[in-house]
């Protein structure tokens, strides 16, 4: 799948790219234990939700499908460090 990112280029998605965006993240939060696995479902679940929706991701919302599932599966401090990562 393609992504296009905020500079308008387009690159390949890269789901190993967000897993470890996130476990990076994760790492900031010694109180939230993440396994690689529970990373990679959430990358995964953060693009699906975005292809139901429309055909072309963005950097943008691929970054905010990732903070609101770590939100909603209960890794509040570690979505908290993505976004501010990724800034």
């Amino acid at each position: 799948m393609i992504i296009t990112k905020k500079n308008g280029n387009t690159v390949v998605c890269d789901d190993e790219r967000i897993v470890r965006s996130v476990l990076r993240a994760n790492a900031e939060v010694p109180l939230e234990q993440m396994t690689k696995r529970q990373a990679a479902v959430i990358a995964a679940e953060a693009v699906k939700r975005i292809l139901a929706e429309r055909e072309i991701l963005t950097t943008a919302d691929l970054r905010e499908a990732v903070y609101a599932l770590l939100c909603e599966k209960g890794f509040r401090q570690t979505a908290e460090h993505y976004m501010n990562y990724k800034k």
